[in-house]
């Protein structure tokens, strides 16, 4: 039931013996340059590279903030939690002495 069937064997005769095939030798392509780009380089003057600082500045400001603030509110999280666990033990170990 649970053993294999394989397919019956081939019975045609067997096939020609294949003969290896030397691949013939290729030129290599030849290089084309890349195209000239048209477009101007960019320049930067002190006033763009002055707003490019400004604003990277700005970017990593704004992304301390949240990051910090994220953290702000894990301390203060387990802060509380820390403080509600005191005031049930403490209340949980009154209700026993008495």
């Amino acid at each position: 039931m649970f053993t294999p069937k394989y397919p019956p064997q081939d019975t045609a005769a067997a096939a020609a013996p294949v003969t290896a095939q030397v691949p013939a030798v290729q030129a290599p392509a030849p290089v084309v340059p890349a195209p000239v780009s048209q477009r101007p380089a960019i320049q930067l003057t002190p006033g763009t590279a002055l707003a490019l600082v400004g604003g990277g500045t700005a970017v990593v400001l704004v992304v301390g903030a949240v990051l910090v603030s994220m953290l702000l509110a894990v301390a203060i999280t387990g802060m509380s939690v820390a403080v509600t666990a005191l005031v049930l033990r403490s209340i949980l170990n009154q209700e026993r002495k008495h």
